[in-house]
C-alpha cells in the first residue's frame, strides 16, 4: 500500500502536487492541520508499503519512522526542518536542506529538475521565502503580474492550514489537495477554483481583524502581538505573521493566541534581515520547533508565558 503523508500547509500541498503530477499514484493521504506534524503516528505499514513524507520534521516523527523503517516500509523524505541524526536504513531516501532559503516544495523541484516550477515557487511565496521565489521563478521569464498571482496562490493555501483542529479550517488539506490535484497548470488554478474564492474572501476578512489587534511587546528588535481564541485568529496567525515580518524586516515578530485550554499558540519569525534562531528559540519550550527562519509553540502553558516572551527579547534584543 502507498502512504502520501504530507503537511497541511502550501509547501506540503504543492510538494505532493508535483510528486503526483510527475508519478500518478494511488495512496492513502494522510494529513492535517499545519502544525499537526507527528503524522506517522497515523501510519501503520510495513514490508512492500511505500511512504511519501513531505514537509514535516524527521526528528519530530523518529520513534514513528524507526518503528516503519524496522517493519519493512520504504520511505522517500523531503522537508527542510531540523531533522537531528538521520538512521543507516535502506529503506530511507532523505531530501532533507534546513537553508533559510528552502522549502520542501523548492527541494522536490529540484529533484524533478524544475518541471512544475509555478507550484514550487507558490509554495516558496507561502512560506514566505518571498526572495527565494523570485529567484527559483527567474527561469520561467514572468511579470511582476503573473508573480503576484502565485504569490496570492501560494499565501491563500498557506491560510488554509492554520487552525488548532480542522472544524477552523475553510477546507481540509487532503480535500485542498483534491481540488488543486485536478490542475497541471498554477495559472489555471487560480482562475478557474472555486476554493480560490472561498480562500480569499475569508482571508480578507480575518487579516482585518488581525490588523487591529493589540502589541503585547513592541521593542527596538522585537514585537509580539496577542490574538483571541477565536477561529478567524487561529486561521489568520501565521499568514499575519508574515506580513509583519516583511513589512519590519528588521524586527523579530510573535504572535500569541490564547487556546481554549488556556495555552498559548505562538509564531516566531526572525528578523527577515537575519533569519536565524526562531526554532532554537522556540525548541527550548515544551511543543515547540520549525526553522530557523519560522518556527512556533503548539501550546504554551500559561505560566510559561512570560518566561517565553524574556526568552524572545533576549534572543531579538
Amino acid at each position: 500500500m502507498n502512504y502520501d503523508v504530507f503537511n497541511g500547509d502550501a509547501d506540503g500541498i504543492c510538494a505532493l502536487h508535483q510528486l503526483r503530477l510527475a508519478e500518478e499514484r494511488e495512496a492513502e493521504l494522510v494529513t492535517g492541520v499545519k502544525r499537526d506534524i507527528r503524522l506517522l503516528s497515523r501510519v501503520q505499514a510495513g514490508a512492500g508499503d511505500a511512504l511519501t513524507v513531505l514537509d514535516i520534521s524527521f526528528d519530530a516523527n523518529r520513534d514513528d519512522a524507526l518503528r516503519l523503517l524496522d517493519a519493512g516500509a520504504r520511505v522517500q523524505w523531503f522537508d527542510h526542518h531540523y531533522a537531528g541524526e538521520l538512521p543507516e536504513a535502506a529503506g530511507l531516501e532523505a531530501h532533507i536542506d534546513t537553508a533559510a532559503g528552502v522549502c520542501t516544495s523548492l527541494l522536490v523541484s529540484r529533484h524533478l529538475d524544475d518541471a512544475y516550477l509555478p507550484w514550487a515557487v507558490a509554495a516558496a511565496f507561502g512560506d514566505n521565502l518571498h526572495e527565494a521565489a523570485r529567484a527559483a521563478a527567474a527561469p520561467l521569464g514572468l511579470d511582476d503580474a503573473a508573480l503576484s498571482r502565485l504569490e496570492r496562490l501560494g499565501t491563500l493555501l498557506n491560510y488554509n492550514g492554520y487552525g488548532v483542529s480542522l472544524d477552523d479550517l475553510f477546507f481540509h488539506p487532503a480535500e485542498l489537495y483534491r481540488q488543486v490535484y485536478a490542475f497541471e497548470d498554477a495559472f489555471a488554478f487560480i482562475e478557474q477554483s472555486e476554493a480560490m474564492r472561498v480562500l480569499a474572501e475569508g482571508f480578507e476578512a480575518d487579516m482585518a481583524r488581525a490588523r487591529e489587534a493589540p502589541l503585547a511587546l513592541d521593542a527596538p528588535g522585537c514585537a509580539a502581538v496577542t490574538l483571541p481564541d477565536e477561529p478567524w485568529a487561529r486561521r489568520v496567525s501565521g499568514v499575519y505573521a508574515n506580513e509583519l515580518a516583511r513589512a519590519h524586516p528588521e524586527r523579530a515578530h510573535a504572535l500569541a493566541m490564547k487556546l481554549p485550554d488556556g495555552c498559548w499558540r505562538i509564531s516566531v519569525r526572525a528578523p527577515r534581515a537575519n533569519p536565524e534562531g526562531a526554532d532554537e528559540l522556540c525548541r527550548r519550550f515544551p511543543t515547540g520547533g520549525g526553522r530557523a527562519a519560522a518556527a512556533g509553540i503548539n501550546a504554551l502553558p500559561a505560566d510559561m508565558y512570560d518566561d517565553f516572551l524574556a526568552a524572545f527579547r533576549e534572543r531579538y534584543p
